[in-house]
């Protein structure tokens, strides 16, 4: 039995990886942006003169970052006006803050914007990769069990 308990510990020690986040990502987040995109209302989707009103920016200032910014993509309704998805205004609260508060020319928010989307790849990546070594280490240790009742019925 207390074979077991060492060997257990040993395994755990030499699997567990000792860089890897352990599911939660630690985000530094404006609090200024943060409140601004909670104040955003609950709904489906917003008008163009909706979203310059909430962002204090004039109609045509969203059209010229549609053509600057690959990530905005309105939607057109049936009478072809722009219907921005709440997504949509998170994304232009966010190149709002670069432009006007951070000071970013057009083509520093872009490379901002793509780093951003990067990085939130990779911390998608790094979790999926902690799931899968949770798995294999959740299988070792299942796997060490069973060799340890074994051991048992051998003896």
């Amino acid at each position: 039995m207390v074979e077991e308990v060492v060997l257990n510990t040993e395994v755990e020690k030499r699997y567990a990886p000792p860089a890897m986040p352990t599911g939660e990502v630690a985000v530094e987040v404006d609090p200024e942006l943060e409140a601004e995109l909670s104040r955003i209302p609950d709904k489906l989707a917003f008008k163009i003169g909706e979203v310059a009103d909430l962002l204090d920016v004039k109609p045509y200032v969203l059209r010229y970052w549609e053509t600057e910014f690959d990530i905005l993509k309105p939607k057109k309704s049936k009478h072809n006006q722009r219907m921005y998805e709440h997504r949509d205004v998170e994304n232009l609260l966010l190149i709002r803050k670069l432009l006007y508060r951070d000071r970013f020319s057009i083509e520093g928010a872009r490379a901002a914007l793509k780093k951003l989307r990067k990085d939130n790849t990779r911390v998608k990546q790094i979790k999926t990769i902690n799931d899968h070594i949770e798995e294999a280490k959740d299988r070792v240790m299942d796997l060490i069990d069973d060799i340890a009742q074994i051991r048992l019925i051998v003896k």
